[in-house]
């Protein structure tokens, strides 16, 4: 099996442990924006999760990328894995005794509730305790195992929080000892899908390892700018919705609920880089040696492309059939965000994969310093366009900060690590799948009728062309990929 064939074999596996996963996530927007009692209390959850992002990247800082870089170099990988379980383990404890005794000043910060609080706490901390174990999945190959487990989190959350939001009260036993609040509730059904995912993970807690102060020096100093990186990217998917919430005057957080309803429109495109992403870092470092690396780099980020320019015109065109799956009808009005956030997405996945040079170089200051730059624009934009444009602002704002970060990575990459890009069909399949998932939507959509035969028609009819003219022009890579054996 060829390099290539690996990745995407990986990449697929890893694919079904985020994809479907997150469909099943999905759902609960659907169930969320049900039976939540209103917008706002959407609205809250989204904004508590906001910072649940946020503080996911701040306990974990760097570490897993960290474990990958370490653990595929050093001999001693027992002591890579002790060092970095070691690690987690003394943050998170320091963590969960501050957190907890802060309780009352979280809840007057906030403005949400310390009931809410206290069990995003232990999510955290869970969670994050979780980090290294999935690593280590990750890195001996095992993505089967990884994707069983991934699931069986999903659908404990996903069963408990429609136990509690749905049926609770027809259940006397249930109902005598939980409370009444829908968004606590929700929290607990978390709360319970972490600790038994834990549980199930937690195996290399209780072997034989060790603590390597030196290697954990070497690790913090590698993690540091994964760190600042990773806060900056969680600035940039979740940010919004917080400023959204402080810069809004009228029904703030209801408005809030609205983005973060349509915003979950694009999950297509989030589950697509998502898992590329999940199947392409392993790789990434496995390949470094490998004097064809720059050429499978290249081919890699082309690949992308292509499928990633035909997914975003195909998901668009199903766009209204869609929606109904996922959010309420009472949350549609916000519908005009949808395809700025799928470009946004697309425009990430190819960040991603450009940011190989500077992970193998071990020049990753430069993630931090392009990640930085993408969240002051974010911040910026979102402060100075939201009191006039609401949430379209942070639309824009989204797409806006990918966009700079990847054609940023893209110069620098020229500098540090050359890889031969096959740039002019790059940008010809962005642009085009760009113009006509524009084109569709705001136009087509429009003048067809939204949902009507004649709009699915001209959908189909506008994928094809565009599958059509990439397969013509890329029959000889397409060839190349599919062939079982290297070069």
């Amino acid at each position: 099996m060829s390099s290539l064939q690996r990745l995407f074999k990986h990449t697929f596996i890893y694919g079904l442990a985020t994809v479907l996963p997150r469909l099943l996530t999905v759902l609960l927007t659907k169930l969320l924006t049900e039976y939540l009692p209103s917008r706002s209390d959407f609205g809250e959850v989204s904004v508590i999760f906001s910072w649940i992002i946020i503080f996911n990247v701040l306990l974990t800082y760097g570490t897993e990328t960290a474990f990958f870089r370490y653990f595929t170099e050093t001999k001693d990988k027992s002591k890579v894995l002790g060092t970095a379980l070691g690690t987690l383990l003394g943050s998170t404890l320091i963590f969960i005794i501050v957190a907890y005794l802060s309780l009352d000043y979280i809840e007057a910060w906030s403005d949400k509730s310390a009931d809410y609080w206290k069990w995003v706490i232990g999510i955290l901390a869970l969670d994050t305790l979780a980090v290294v174990p999935f690593a280590y999945m990750r890195a001996l190959g095992k993505p089967m195992k990884y994707a069983i487990i991934k699931m069986i989190n999903v659908f404990i959350s996903v069963g408990c929080s429609a136990l509690f939001l749905i049926w609770l009260q027809d259940i006397p036993t249930l109902n005598s000892w939980l409370p009444i609040d829908k968004i606590e509730l929700y929290f607990i059904a978390f709360f319970t899908a972490s600790a038994i995912t834990f549980l199930v993970v937690s195996k290399p807690y209780f072997s034989k390892w060790s603590f390597d102060a030196v290697l954990w020096k070497k690790m913090l100093r590698y993690g540091f700018p994964i760190l600042i990186a990773g806060l900056a990217f969680a600035i940039n998917e979740t940010f919004d919705k917080i400023l959204l919430e402080w810069l809004l005057v009228d029904d703030a957080t209801a408005q809030v609920g609205l983005y973060t309803a349509c915003y979950r429109l694009a999950v297509g495109m989030t589950l697509f880089a998502t898992a590329f992403k999940l199947g392409v870092e392993p790789f990434f470092f496995s390949e470094a040696q490998d004097e064809k690396a720059p050429q499978l780099y290249a081919q890699i980020t082309k690949m992308f492309v292509i499928l990633g320019s035909v997914a975003l015109l195909a998901y668009i065109v199903f766009i209204d059939l869609i929606k109904i799956l996922i959010i309420d009808e009472d949350y549609y009005e916000a519908m005009d965000i949808v395809p700025l956030i799928l470009i946004a997405y697309l425009f990430f996945g190819v960040y991603q994969s450009i940011s190989v040079w500077y992970k193998v170089t071990d020049k990753t200051k430069y993630g931090a310093i392009i990640s930085v730059a993408g969240a002051i624009i974010t911040i910026l934009l979102n402060i100075i366009m939201i009191p006039r444009m609401g949430y379209m602002a942070s639309a824009i704002t989204t797409c806006a900060a990918y966009g700079v970060m990847m054609l940023v990575s893209y110069v620098w990459s020229r500098k540090h690590f050359a890889i031969p890009y096959d740039l002019k069909n790059i940008l010809l399949y962005l642009l085009l799948a760009i113009s006509l998932t524009s084109l569709f939507f705001y136009y087509v959509r429009e003048e067809l009728g939204i949902g009507t035969w004649q709009t699915y028609v001209a959908g189909i009819i506008m994928i094809l062309v565009l599958g059509i003219f990439i397969g013509y022009r890329e029959q000889h890579f397409i060839k190349q990929i599919l062939r079982k054996n290297d070069d």
